[in-house]
């Protein structure tokens, strides 16, 4: 809670409003609670850093003038580096892949700036160098926004997170005693983001940027130099063991080393170690995280013997553990990272692509070997070492399957990525050891074998780093640390089993939502839930530490449920309506309330006002619905479920949905580039129903949403139009014809509105406001003018259809636009909240009836371009176009029947489509002529005829393979002659069958696509 809400905020804010609103027109009772989470280090990174400022540059301060910021080391041209996204290190592995975006304060780069940019008075700025003040301030305009748009949330349940509020700090005590009673907290040494800056852990909610990303863990095999030493490391021969370190993530391949791969241009260090006889050479950035795995002579000091790069170390002869070759050497490789990894990589050509490919270019092409100054006798000895059977590719699989997807060269990047995907998923999985004393075993059960081996004999050690770039919100790229800290035991077997069984019956409400959460509950291991600085509730037990931003809000759904009995304000400075004081609130009170315990006596609050709040909780848990943003699933989703699974196992929450990040216009939402936009602004721009009906337009899946002003400013025209709309025909209503429904305009017109209420429901149900959009309201509006258009000047529309759907609509609609509703319903004279309104009954729906006004609507359209064609024939080659007087008579010819041979191909066509869905039209023609043969001929037409059935089958489904229609299409014409006739501009229609010479003729008619004759 440290800045104004925008709408990346409040399209996700939607998904539950509108869900509420909908749930509360079926009949339900609907809780929207909202709260404001202050947890962790964004507030008091802020604050510090405004102190600082001030300190400096006085108040108000003078900063001074700005400079370009250089391109990172590495990036000499200051580009931005491209990286794949579906790129993975481990691809048996989960990675997430989010990273939020740190653009959002546009330019500023100082505290004081930012503070500018969304609006502080430059006078009360100085306050905010107070973290306490972020508390009060941003809370109140976050409610006053919502409020703003019209959400329906119950604000008496509003809160802030931290000891600032006692009841909540209070509550979360309670949950961590419960989680260590439990057995779900440990303390101990492991891997965790580490920002050296704040000198401690660095979770998800403390970065700006590299949310998700996780550490990676690493066996760093020691390939141990081999006398002479290179000039520059001269000094250490004969007085320490030199080893280059080379981080793997198979150790089990080791016994295929060939060679190690350096990166001539790159930039490399020998580093003290732990061990005083022992030195690494690496990268500074490896040598940096070690300095913080106790790797290095003192916790986060990096000591530095010689600088060395790639060249310098190149063709130097090494010792490597496993490998049947007694020295091997080192040789170049263009394409290492300097960021991933010790920048030193082993090579092993049977099993890695990548070796594969650079192996055989220095042992094709001497002119390589001579640039770097390599030795024959350093490359060309080196056979491939068959080591891992892999069905399908054989002994030597990097070989297979390089030849298998023609790769020519170590450039080929697309391709050697594929590589590596297959020959590595397809190893660890089915592959079975070839050597060594685990030889004979699956390979994914050799390597933790091979790991401990090689760690146990001293020839590896642990080594880990961020699986990517991770910079902390003071600034700093973080690192792996093996640190001492307090961690929740996620992933332990039985508590994972819980929250696995638990998802089989939980609705995601997309498939993709589902995968992801399994992937990451299968991935998700230990969790350090411990930090010493920041904002936040300390750990009972432990005051030294405070409980992380990700591990205080993880059952505060059930908090929601007695807030407004505890807090009469959000920082529950004042009690609530029981007035009970923070201290009386016992780990036996909470046990009491929401874990049905015994009443602890001489607690200071009475037994019938701690039901009270027992049974408040009990009438509204469990959740029914979270909504979050697709990057919580790894993270906060995943722990809500453990939490509940630990605390409240029979009342685990009954779905989630997840939503896609959102696009301003297409674009990624920066202030830096002005395509940024608060809540408040858009709700001056658009109005509060003109944006929320953009942003239920904006899209529901996982992919990134869409605003776009266009849409909104659309929107609020739609709106205006039928508003006035509504006013013009309620002032006329009595001109409008009275009675039952009964002409074929009224019947398609009331199963429409039908229709479009059962869908609507549906859509809603599902969560998919975008397709509730469309259907109750595009579809409905369009329904709407069918009608008017039908009755035209011949009839009067009928009354009570009319108000059916002005009252359908304004109700199905007001989830989304209440505003809207609200006045509809105020113009029908209702004198009722649109929110007591009660969902629509749907009435029958006529599906005939509507397949008639679906092909009338088709037939017209048709009819409409044959007519334009015959005014505007296409002129000849040579000729000027020319333009005929509109036609004033037409004959329409029905079709009564296909041809035999298409009534053929129809019938043999069917099974096809019922098995295959997309069957391959030439497969189909084959069957029609194989059975058929005298049909052989018509091939040049029938072809052409299967496509277009395929075309149709996947456009209208099961019709497309009808051999008449369901209606009598004569009839259905005949009856709407003078509609079409009004459409057409025509004094004179007729209809009636095609003869032979009509078709002979035409060539292009059919049941349900007949043809029309103009003059």
């Amino acid at each position: 809670m440290n800045g104004r809400m925008h709408l990346g905020h409040t399209f996700t804010v939607t998904k539950v409003e509108f869900a509420i609103a909908y749930q509360r027109l079926k009949g339900k009772r609907a809780l929207f609670p909202f709260a404001f989470h202050c947890t962790g280090m964004p507030i008091k990174t802020c604050a510090d850093k405004l102190k600082r400022e001030m300190e400096t540059y006085g108040n108000p301060p003078i900063f001074p003038p700005k400079f370009e910021t250089p391109a990172e080391e590495g990036d000499s041209d200051g580009s931005e580096k491209k990286v794949d996204p579906k790129k993975k290190e481990d691809p048996t592995k989960f990675v997430a892949k989010k990273s939020k975006a740190a653009a959002k304060t546009g330019n500023a780069t100082y505290q004081w700036e930012i503070l500018t940019s969304i609006g502080i008075p430059q006078e009360e700025i100085p306050r905010f160098a107070d973290a306490s003040y972020w508390l009060s301030y941003f809370p109140p305009h976050c409610k006053d926004d919502f409020t703003k748009m019209g959400l329906g949330v119950d604000w008496r349940r509003s809160f802030i997170t931290t000891d600032v509020n006692p009841y909540y700090d209070s509550f979360v005590r309670w949950q961590f005693h419960m989680l260590k009673d439990l057995g779900k907290v440990h303390f101990g040494q492991r891997y965790t983001v580490y920002s050296a800056k704040d000198g401690q852990p660095c979770a998800d909610h403390d970065r700006a940027s590299g949310e998700g990303v996780v550490p990676q863990d690493y066996t760093l095999i020691k390939l141990e130099l081999q006398a002479p030493f290179p000039q520059k490391l001269k000094s250490l021969e004969g007085k320490k063991r030199v080893f280059l370190v080379a981080g793997t993530l198979r150790p089990e391949t080791m016994y295929g080393q060939t060679n190690c791969w350096v990166l001539p241009e790159g930039k490399y260090g020998a580093f003290e170690t732990n061990n005083a006889d022992e030195i690494f050479i690496c990268t500074e950035r490896s040598a940096k995280n070690m300095a913080f795995q106790g790797l290095s002579p003192a916790f986060g000091k990096v000591v530095c013997v010689a600088q060395l790069t790639g060249h310098d170390i190149l063709g130097i002869p090494l010792k490597s553990p496993l490998t049947k070759y007694d020295v091997v050497y080192t040789l170049p490789m263009l394409s290492i990272s300097p960021n991933k990894g010790t920048g030193i990589v082993t090579s092993v050509p049977s099993d890695s692509p990548d070796d594969y490919m650079n192996l055989e270019e220095l042992r094709k092409k001497p002119a390589f070997r001579e640039k770097f100054g390599l030795k024959d006798e350093m490359v060309l000895p080196y056979e491939v070492i068959p080591i891992i059977q892999v069905p399908e590719y054989g002994d030597v699989a990097a070989k297979t399957v390089c030849e298998m997807l023609k790769i020519k060269s170590p450039n080929d990047r697309v391709l050697l990525d594929d590589a590596k995907e297959k020959v590595y998923m397809k190893g660890f999985y089915e592959g079975v050891m070839m050597v060594g004393e685990f030889a004979g075993e699956a390979v994914k059960d050799a390597k933790p074998k091979l790991k401990e081996k090689l760690i146990k004999s001293g020839d590896a050690v642990l080594y880990s780093e961020p699986a990517s770039l991770v910079m902390s919100r003071s600034g700093d790229e973080c690192v792996v640390a093996l640190t001492d800290q307090w961690f929740l035991s996620y992933g332990e077997t039985e508590w994972r089993t819980q929250v696995e069984e638990h998802m089989k019956n939980m609705e995601f409400y997309s498939e993709d939502t589902k995968n992801r959460f399994e992937i990451g509950v299968g991935w998700l291991n230990q969790w350090a839930c411990s930090r010493t600085y920041g904002l936040g509730t300390k750990l009972p037990w432990d005051e030294k530490y405070l409980i992380e931003s990700l591990s205080d809000s993880t059952i505060y759904m059930a908090y929601y449920s007695i807030a407004h009995f505890l807090q009469g304000n959000v920082d529950g400075s004042k009690p609530g309506s029981l007035g009970i004081s923070a201290d009386k609130f016992t780990k036996e009170v909470w046990s009491y309330v929401f874990l049905n315990g015994k009443y602890p006596e001489n607690c200071g609050i009475s037994e019938s006002d701690l039901q009270k709040m027992r049974k408040e909780f009990e009438y509204w848990y469990p959740l029914d619905l979270r909504v979050s943003g697709k990057d919580l699933i790894t993270n906060h989703l995943i722990f809500c479920l453990y939490n509940h699974a630990a605390i409240f196992p029979k009342l685990m929450p009954r779905s989630f949905r997840t939503n896609g990040h959102l696009l301003l216009n297409g674009e990624k939402m920066s202030k830096s580039t002005g395509n940024f936009m608060t809540l408040t602004e858009a709700v001056d721009e658009f109005s509060a129903d003109g944006l929320r009906l953009g942003l239920a337009d904006a899209g529901d899946t996982l992919d990134d949403a869409n605003f776009t002003t266009s849409a909104a400013n659309n929107a609020i025209l739609r709106l205006y139009t039928q508003i006035k709309w509504t006013e013009d025909i309620m002032a006329e209503i009595e001109k409008c014809r009275d009675g039952p429904v009964s002409t074929f305009d009224d019947k398609v017109f009331e199963s429409a509105i039908n229709k479009c209420i059962q869908e609507t429901d549906v859509n809603y149900e599902r969560t998919n406001y975008k397709d509730a959009l469309r259907t109750g309201f595009f579809d409905l509006q369009n329904a709407r003018d069918d009608y008017r258009l039908a009755c035209g000047s011949q009839q009067a529309m009928n009354k009570s259809l009319v108000l059916r759907f002005i009252e359908v609509q304004a109700i199905l609609m007001s989830p989304v636009v209440p505003h809207f509703s609200q006045r509809i319903f105020n113009i029908l004279g209702k004198n009722i909240p649109i929110q007591k309104a009660k969902w629509p009954v749907a009435g029958n729906i006529d599906d005939l009836v509507l397949k008639q006004h679906d092909y009338l609507k088709e037939v017209i359209h048709n009819f409409r371009l044959k007519r334009q064609a015959y005014i505007q024939p296409k002129a000849k080659k040579g000729e000027k176009p020319k333009t005929l007087p509109a036609p004033t008579t037409g004959v329409i010819h029905v079709v009564k029947e296909y041809p035999p041979w298409v009534q053929t191909t129809l019938k043999i066509a069917a099974p096809f489509f019922a098995e295959q869905k997309s069957p391959e039209p030439k497969q189909i023609w084959a069957a029609v002529t194989a059975g058929n043969p005298e049909l052989s001929k018509m091939t040049k037409v029938g072809m052409p005829f299967v496509v277009q059935l395929k075309e149709d089958f996947a456009t209208i489904g099961q019709s497309a393979l009808s051999l008449s229609l369901p209606f009598d299409e004569k009839l259905c014409l005949t009856s709407s002659e003078g509609f079409i006739k009004q459409s057409l501009e025509l004094e004179n229609l007729s209809v009636d069958w095609a003869t032979e010479e009509v078709l002979a003729k035409a060539g292009n008619g059919k049941p349900g696509k007949p043809i029309i004759q103009f003059s």
